[in-house]
């Protein structure tokens, strides 16, 4: 596939210390795209992305691939800290929840599905791979968010999306304690997410599981581990194996 790209370069790179095997998807969170790309090529922000995804659909590059840019910051996946050098970094333009976030149009989500296929033809990367910035650093970002098209994109292949049944069970939220909040920190921990498990369900636990509801659930991401969520962290764990 070959792919219209604007090149737009970022000096905002280093040499990459693995090779990448997941992409992160981000929202810029600025007010237009213009600003948010003149950001990510400013020397002194000393932040990047590999592509940015416009909303009529357009796609820049700044960084190669091959290069380690600078968008995930402080994270953690799978026991992986440095994410920037495992990953491909797409930033979608988006205002986010501080400018007046909305939803992703048809157009650019059609273009990040096109582009995912692009670099899934050079890359190996998995399915269960293919995460958000609120995935990899819960307690400081939220998107793409809620709004994000998840499922749109694991329906065109690109990602994981499941829908079971709600087991049954009370709902665990903080303050619990107990085997089923273990098993819950225990499923979150082997998807990927930093939640070591310690039986209790404190603040830390409430922020992980509203990250994982913002990407595998998005009807409602208030950190409270009902049957649904549970359920779905399940059938996760199943197609991830």
């Amino acid at each position: 596939m070959t792919l219209p790209l604007i090149e737009a370069p970022s000096p905002n790179f280093d040499a990459r210390k693995a090779v990448p095997d997941c992409v992160i998807l981000h929202y810029t969170g600025m007010e237009t795209g213009e600003a948010a790309i003149e950001r990510l090529r400013d020397p002194e922000a000393k932040v990047s992305a590999h592509y940015v995804v416009e909303e009529d659909g357009r796609i820049f590059r700044l960084v190669a691939e091959e290069r380690r840019a600078w968008h995930a910051g402080a994270a953690f996946w799978k026991g992986v800290k440095d994410i920037n050098s495992a990953s491909i970094g797409i930033e979608i333009v988006n205002p986010g929840h501080e400018f007046g976030y909305r939803a992703f149009p048809d157009a650019q989500v059609s273009s990040v599905i096109n582009l995912l296929a692009d670099v899934r033809s050079r890359w190996m990367i998995s399915d269960s791979r293919i995460l958000g910035h609120s995935d990899i650093a819960p307690a400081r970002k939220v998107d793409p968010g809620e709004l994000f098209p998840w499922k749109r994109l694991a329906e065109s292949g690109h990602g994981l999306w499941i829908e079971p049944p709600p087991s049954p069970g009370a709902p665990l939220g903080e303050g619990e304690e107990g085997t089923g909040v273990f098993a819950l920190q225990a499923g979150l921990t082997r998807l990927g997410y930093d939640c070591a498990p310690t039986g209790k369900y404190d603040a830390h636990t409430t922020t992980i599981v509203s990250a994982f509801q913002r990407h595998w659930l998005q009807t409602r991401f208030d950190g409270i581990a009902d049957g649904e969520t549970r359920a779905r962290l399940v059938g996760l764990l199943r197609a991830g194996d």
